[in-house]
């Protein structure tokens, strides 16, 4: 429990059915939802019309607009484009990634009722990642792709698939291109006003494209109800955002869910501000990001791991950083897996010492289908790895097994109502009860207090038997392989499905071995250096020796000198791996992997 106002306190009722099932919900009612997006919007900016909503960097400061600008250009955009005859059954696919262009054209889209699709950057800017791109026109057929530089990326615009569309661009628009400037002089005569009275909560706004982790992406209608619901569940459990004008300076991609519905949304519903963040969690651009939040205070801190690993580490040594970053921090979002304990405790000590208060350190769990958040921790707590209670409005099914590791199911006003043209993979995807059966495995943090809330245990498709007929739950000791690997294993994939023993596919960390000078060896698949190998059997052994039974045993490994490939679906636009499309890909190094007598193989027998 908590009794500071900025958090509401958990609230949870349980139901356990005759079946052995259990329902979950929150024990507060749902806030009041907005009909559409565009309510929040004319809100706003006749609330707080010089308010800045959306802006990005322009030379050393920033392109700011104002609640009453976004409108006035959203109207304008929105009307010249039913004026081109774009509609529900033509929607737009966005290649590029944020800008302020790319936030006016998704608010216009909505504002009419013109799907928008957003996809990855990479897959316009990566030649082997096209197919991809293609993969999306074909399952969408949209009317018109935008892209903010046509220069940048003139190879994806020339795609016969692509040069077919209406396109347009902010930048460098070649012959035959439609220039974004133009969409703003309000000159098709449409009655806006009649169109936007035609928008609902049931009307779609987007369709995203799940990640394709272990399928070719589906496109996952999302309407404006859905998303609505999403903010007045978010605000029913943190009414800090309610108090005053929440503001981020985000770089998290709006392609994903996370960052274009969840983040983007939770500014214009609450009348904040969004900083984008034109850096990102990488050597190369870390350095903008730096810059960014030292020049713009958030209220709240959206990151993954590794990004908050890698300013956190920056903060350690530039006061003026740390000041900036916690002066006026409310709440520290981490998502895509648990935080590290460490970068934990480092930033509450940070916290403390500029505002001698700490923030909410938190996450959440959803899904693409799922707008995105359903449980979040909306309580204080002192660990990383928690993904909270049901949201208002949610109905959580848990189906438990012999361990109380809970298949989960959900049900509510912020959950899709289905995949884009694909009615067998819609049925499939909810069950006789209209659950939608998300595939997560969870378990109670207090099996004895549900307010504790749950923690994510991995995904039930990843899971697998050995020829011992013993499970293995694969996320949970693929998390603990790269824990043990850390400084060799960028990303590793867990093996042994039908098999006798588990064993890892690793890809290697080649900056970090670098500077560890170990030696590595890429003229041929597989092959490594003998002092990295020796240091993976180290490891591997000295955990053997804390290991009992064979599910969690892992007894050999194999280093690969291929980077997963975009192009051939090895990972997907998050960064992800597709664990089936490397298994599949790479069987030949698969059944390697399985030989003793392969000189590439560590094990952890003797010799």
């Amino acid at each position: 429990m908590t009794d500071d106002t900025r958090y509401r306190a958990h609230k949870v009722r349980r139901e356990d059915r005759a079946d052995g099932s259990i329902l979950l919900h929150s024990g507060y009612e749902i806030s009041p939802i907005a009909k559409t997006t565009g309510d929040w919007l004319h809100g706003w900016a006749e609330t707080a019309p010089d308010r800045v909503f959306i802006a990005e960097r322009s030379g050393p400061g920033w392109r700011e607009l104002s609640y009453a600008e976004v409108l006035q250009q959203v109207r304008a955009i929105g009307a010249a484009l039913v004026g081109r005859g774009m509609g529900p059954d033509t929607p737009i696919l966005v290649m590029s990634g944020n800008g302020v262009d790319h936030g006016l054209l998704a608010l216009a889209a909505q504002y009419v009722g013109i799907p928008l699709v957003p996809v990855a950057e990479q897959y316009a800017l990566i030649p082997g990642a096209h197919g991809r791109l293609k993969h999306a026109v074909e399952l969408v057929k949209p009317g018109m792709v935008y892209a903010d530089d046509a220069t940048r990326y003139a190879d994806a615009l020339a795609l016969p698939e692509i040069a077919a569309l209406d396109r347009l661009v902010s930048a460098n628009a070649g012959p035959g291109m439609l220039r974004f400037e133009e969409l703003l002089k309000d000159d098709s005569g449409v009655e806006i006003d009649t169109v936007h009275a035609g928008i609902g909560p049931g009307t779609v706004a987007k369709y995203l494209l799940t990640s394709g982790s272990t399928s070719n992406p589906k496109a996952v209608i999302t309407t404006h109800g859905m998303m609505c619901a999403n903010q007045a569940q978010l605000l029913d459990a943190l009414p800090f955002l309610g108090a005053q004008p929440p503001r981020i300076v985000d770089w998290l991609p709006w392609n994903h869910v996370f960052g274009g519905s969840h983040n983007f949304n939770m500014m214009l519903a609450n009348g904040g501000s969004l900083y984008i963040d034109d850096g990102k969690p990488t050597p190369a651009l870390i350095g903008r990001t730096l810059e960014n939040m030292s020049m713009k205070a958030g209220t709240i801190w959206f990151n993954v791991p590794l990004g908050f690993g890698m300013v956190t580490e920056a903060m350690k040594t530039d006061e003026a950083l740390r000041r900036a970053v916690f002066s006026e921090l409310d709440m520290i979002f981490y998502a895509g897996a648990s935080l590290p304990q460490d970068v934990w405790t480092a930033m509450e000590d940070m916290a403390r010492e500029v505002r001698g208060a700490l923030p909410l350190m938190t996450s959440s769990w959803g899904l693409t289908e799922t707008a995105p958040a359903t449980m979040l921790q909306h309580e204080p707590t002192d660990r990383s790895g928690i993904v909270g209670v049901p949201l208002t409005g949610v109905t959580t099914k848990l189906i438990p097994d012999a361990d109380m590791r809970c298949e989960v199911r959900v049900k509510g006003p912020n959950i899709m109502p289905g995949y884009f043209e694909d009615a067998a993979k819609t049925a499939e995807a909810f069950d006789e009860e209209g659950f939608f059966i998300t595939g997560d495995a969870m378990v109670f943090v207090d099996p004895d207090d549900m307010s504790k809330g749950m923690k994510f245990d991995g995904r039930i498709s990843e899971d697998f038997k050995l020829q011992t007929g013993t499970w293995v739950r694969a996320a949970g000791l693929r998390m603990e392989a790269l824990k043990l690997l850390d400084g060799i294993a960028s990303d590793l994939v867990i093996t042994g499905a039908d098999r006798k023993e588990i064993g890892l596919l690793i890809f290697p960390n080649l900056g970090a071995l670098k500077k560890a000078a170990f030696e590595t060896d890429t003229a041929e698949n597989a092959l490594i250096g003998p002092k990295l190998r020796g240091e993976i059997k180290r490891r591997l052994v000295a955990r053997a020796g804390e290991t009992t039974g064979s599910a969690a045993l892992i007894t050999r490994a194999l280093v690969l000198a291929e980077p997963p490939s975009m192009g051939d679906g090895e990972m997907t636009a998050k960064g992800n791996l597709n664990f089936r499309k490397v298994l599949t890909r790479r069987a030949e190094l698969l059944e390697r992997l399985y030989d003793d007598a392969d000189p590439a193989v560590i094990t952890i027998k003797e010799g």
